[in-house]
């Protein structure tokens, strides 16, 4: 594996700090979800917190990880639909600017908007509306999209639309790519159960997923049998278990990686997509299992720190340090 393309839903981030959880209780939203809403409700809760702390970054779970790793140095693409509207302008810019080769479709709604509600404890409660998003279909893809890529990385909440996730997965195993998945979240997973198990048997390769996805995903409720229950369905299962780290199973091989700790947990959004990130650029380097969870480990433990999905030029230079240690295997959890 050296180039890898995703596919997922084309989303600008809007970053709520939150004073308390009141809003969530008010709108019956489980905090750590991922709700799908209609514009008029997202508008409802985004001017019930008018006045709070936020901030705008480009988002989407499968653009976060690209993105991440574009910037690392591998070689990447993103596939995806926005709105005829200047912020579908500034995500196709944004991805040119950092250097991800854009295969983004134009639809004809309003670009999509995910507004993510930050808890004081740094949990994130995500109320997305797709807009343009949704309307990227299985017609839109051809196989000649995936040429010179040699794995698709899948955004679990694609899920919705199952003849587009099952298309984008077909049409790269014929063309030789690897597929991996990133479960995404754990209501969705309960939503979507029996075609996720389809999907992963026939296509996945990789499957990324935390604990509740994996209990999910198994019906298992111990983390280590929920890998090898994963494992037996794909060739590399990662499940992810808070601050005790990841589980990594490929083969025969077992490796447990513990976490990097955070200097503070600001806000845990994009957490798996930056370990994905991380994690897929250690196998885009050929690198050990505990290699890439441990790189997986850096990327996720650096982007709690900050909130949403950017940082500084700073924090990178800490993480091409650390990672360079791991590649000299000086710098092991």
């Amino acid at each position: 594996m050296k180039r890898v393309i995703g596919i997922g839903n084309a989303l600008t981030d809007m970053l709520v700090n939150l004073e308390s959880d009141a809003v969530l209780k008010r709108y019956l939203l489980e905090k750590g979800s991922m709700s799908l809403v209609d514009n008029k409700l997202q508008t409802e809760i985004s001017k019930s917190v008018a006045g709070l702390p936020y901030s705008l970054s480009l988002g989407g779970s499968a653009g976060n990880t690209i993105r991440a790793m574009a910037r690392m140095g591998c070689e990447t693409g993103f596939i995806g639909k926005v709105g005829p509207d200047t912020t579908g302008d500034f995500f196709v810019q944004a991805l040119e600017n950092l250097g991800v080769n854009p295969v983004i479709f134009r639809g004809k709604e309003r670009s999509g908007k995910c507004v993510a509600l930050i808890s004081p404890d740094g949990e994130r409660t995500m109320i997305t509306h797709l807009g343009a998003a949704l309307e990227l279909t299985a017609e839109d893809l051809s196989a000649a999209i995936f040429d010179g890529f040699d794995c698709i990385y899948i955004e679990g909440y694609l899920v919705q639309n199952h003849q587009l996730i099952e298309q984008a997965a077909r049409l790269a195993k014929e063309k030789g790519l690897q597929v991996a998945i990133d479960l995404a979240s754990f209501n969705i997973v309960k939503e979507n159960l029996d075609f996720l198990h389809r999907l992963v048997e026939q296509y996945v390769d990789i499957v990324f997923a935390n604990e509740d996805e994996a209990v999910s995903f198994t019906g298992e409720d111990e983390p280590v049998n929920a890998l090898q229950a994963i494992s037996e369905l794909c060739d590399l299962a990662v499940v992810k278990i808070g601050m005790r780290g990841a589980l990594i199973k490929h083969g025969g091989e077992v490796v447990h990686v513990g976490i990097m700790a955070a200097a503070k947990r600001v806000d845990t959004t994009g957490a798996g997509d930056f370990y994905a990130a991380g994690f897929l650029y250690g196998m885009c380097n050929d690198l050990t299992l505990r290699q890439c969870g441990t790189i997986g480990a850096i990327t996720a433990g650096k982007v709690i720190e900050v909130v949403g999905t950017t940082f500084g030029e700073e924090a990178w230079d800490d993480i091409f340090r650390l990672v360079k240690k791991v590649r000299n295997e000086r710098y092991l959890f």
